[in-house]
């Protein structure tokens, strides 16, 4: 038996006025998009906004359904959007903001194993990473070059 160690490397930015104005900008329309969410029982609000290779800024967010498993996260209502209107362009960077209405949430909340499989899914199409920002409601912001960093050891199409 060998041990196999998986690392990932993930930069944390104090505020959002640490990140680029470009980014900043992104993270602002992830956050418009949270505050439009429609999850009634869960009251856990998901906005996320991303940039395409053509400039254009698709948003996305959570919507839940009485039957849990039919509702759909923020990621990937974007992405799936963002693929069905603009099929040719790539994926440059995703700002995800998320959290309760109960309470505020100043530490960075990434996204479900669901639409990490998602994004990396639409790395390995678009054969280029995504750029990954993710906050909760204020505070620290994270950063990863690429969904393979919280998702290290991806499952792709060359297990199938």
């Amino acid at each position: 038996m060998k041990q196999l160690k998986i690392s990932c490397n993930i930069d944390v930015f104090e505020a959002m006025d640490e990140l680029p104005k470009d980014v900043q900008s992104l993270m602002t329309k992830a956050h418009d998009a949270r505050s439009k969410a429609y999850a009634p029982y869960s009251k856990f609000l998901v906005g996320a906004a991303l940039e395409l290779s053509n400039g254009e800024i698709i948003t996305g967010n959570n919507q839940e359904n009485a039957a849990y498993p039919s509702g759909l996260c923020a990621e990937r209502t974007a992405i799936f959007y963002a693929h069905a209107q603009f099929p040719e362009e790539d994926i440059l960077r995703m700002a995800i903001a998320a959290g309760s209405e109960y309470k505020e949430a100043e530490t960075p909340i990434p996204p479900c194993g669901a639409c990490r499989q998602a994004i990396v899914e639409y790395e390995q199409v678009q054969k280029k990473q995504i750029e990954l920002y993710f906050m909760g409601t204020k505070g620290q912001v994270a950063y990863s070059n690429s969904v393979e960093n919280i998702l290290p050891w991806i499952f792709d199409k060359k297990a199938l």
